[in-house]
């Protein structure tokens, strides 16, 4: 099923201006380009998803924690059931609608210009905040040893669901922060010492987005996201390209192979 129609003419959005501005602030926006007959069809997919009227093997799973920490979630589990509380769905590619959406023309053409003519998917993932409040996400940087790769990964494209006020657990970020480069060769969040030390809390910037904006984020961006306080779910479908000569070097488990995409 072709997903991807939009709420603009895909060929009137300004891609360079965008990642100029991605290049320098490590974020950009590139406005709202989803319709909403294909956000009414993500939202319906994502429900299926996570209450199990659809599913596919190898679809990855983590529910929120009890307390909404960080600190308190629970890995290895998976599906555990209906619910609308999960706060992470990977592996998307495997869906024909969110595939069809991160397949786009617009993200082909800011992909192609950041890694080059051959690009693949490192991940493909829903983050949501229930109506419950979800789960906080420490500042932290997308890549690191703990990403496995044998170079570093740069762009994620993050595509706004719903309506994404700051109440709702909008995304945060550090402005300009990843030209200084990961915090830790580990990646991942951000250790406290470091916290203390550049104190993000000064310069924290929300990104609050409406429901079909699509922002353009840079891996080593120091970002967080809070709770949801809005009593109505808060999703967002974000997506990790790569460059296609990126191979995956980890050793505790058989290699990762990245699917391509834009044909």
């Amino acid at each position: 099923m072709d997903l991807a129609t939009f709420a603009c003419d895909p060929a009137t959005v300004d891609v360079d201006a965008a990642l100029r501005h991605w290049r320098e602030h490590g974020w950009a926006r590139l406005g709202v380009l989803a319709s909403e007959a294909t956000l009414a069809a993500l939202r319906a997919r994502a429900d299926d998803l996570m209450l199990g009227r659809v599913a596919y093997d190898g679809l990855f799973f983590q529910a929120d924690s009890s307390s909404g920490r960080y600190q308190d979630l629970a890995f290895g589990r998976g599906w555990e059931g209906p619910s609308l509380s999960y706060r992470k769905l990977e592996k998307l590619e495997l869906d024909p609608l969110f595939r069809s959406w991160l397949s786009n023309p617009v993200f082909e053409r800011a992909a192609r210009s950041v890694l080059g003519p051959a690009v693949t998917l490192y991940r493909a993932t829903l983050f949501t905040k229930s109506a419950e409040g979800g789960t906080e996400l420490p500042w932290h940087q997308d890549g690191g040893d703990f990403w496995g790769l044998d170079r570093a990964a740069q762009l994620q494209v993050w595509t706004a669901i719903d309506d994404v006020p700051e109440d709702s657990g909008c995304v945060e970020v550090v402005d300009g922060s990843h030209r200084a480069g990961l915090a830790t060769p580990l990646g991942g969040t951000i250790p406290e010492p470091v916290l203390v030390s550049a104190r993000p809390e000064e310069r924290a910037l929300p990104l609050p987005a409406r429901a079909g904006e699509v922002i353009l984020i840079h891996n080593h961006l120091w970002h967080r996201s809070g709770r949801n306080r809005t009593g109505r779910p808060r999703r967002a479908f974000t997506v990790a390209y790569l460059d296609a000569r990126t191979r995956c070097v980890r050793k505790r488990r058989p290699p990762r192979t990245f699917p391509r995409v834009f044909g």
